[in-house]
């Protein structure tokens, strides 16, 4: 079990620490709110996301199987949702002093967004797929898994809520902070649309 670790580690890093969705929403969010205002979302990311993986694992998976048009359904939600969030990436502004214009997504958001993000879907199947076996403790591989996810989901995002709050020191005019915001919506929707070729 303890040889899969590192693996299930190395895994975990290398889908998380892309640029997806959550990573880009998270940088926006810091460079938009700043770093504290960002933790509920980052936090809901981290429990979510484990949350979806232990759901997957356990049962979900078999629904999906036995209902393929759900799945596809909810595919074309999230892709929805996903095209809302980046108009709302794009056309936010920094709160001026006092003011309190737009705010980042809240924990609950948060984690019930890794249900409707393609990629979270892509990378919670491919790591049971791959980091689980049906010769060994199938419940505590999926555990284990999800547990590595949450112990590396919250630094990975602060990395990222980080690198947008140094950005957002630097977008002082309202042009320039719309300029990256449409960059930021711009890059999720070429996410989705990679999903459609």
């Amino acid at each position: 079990m303890l040889s899969v670790l590192l693996p299930m580690f190395a895994f975990a890093i290398a889908s998380t620490g892309t640029p997806g969705p959550n990573n880009i929403m998270v940088m926006a969010s810091g460079a938009n709110f700043g770093f504290r205002r960002t933790i509920p979302h980052m936090l809901g990311i981290a429990l979510g996301f484990s949350g979806m993986v232990v759901a997957l694992g356990l049962g979900f998976s078999q629904l999906f199987a036995a209902y393929p048009e759900l799945h596809e359904t909810l595919k074309w939600v999230g892709s929805a949702y996903l095209l809302f969030l980046a108009w709302k990436i794009a056309t936010a502004a920094k709160p001026e002093d006092g003011q309190a214009a737009g705010a980042p997504l809240t924990f609950i958001q948060a984690a019930l967004f890794q249900w409707v993000n393609p990629k979270a879907w892509m990378v919670g199947i491919a790591g049971l797929t791959a980091y689980t076996s049906n010769a060994g403790n199938y419940e505590l591989q999926t555990l284990l898994l999800a547990g590595v996810f949450l112990a590396i989901s919250f630094p990975i995002s602060s990395f990222w809520c980080t690198f947008g709050s140094v950005i957002g020191q630097y977008l002082t005019s309202r042009r320039s902070l719309l300029l990256f915001n449409g960059a930021m919506a711009a890059l999720i929707v070429g996410s989705i649309v990679l999903l459609y070729i």
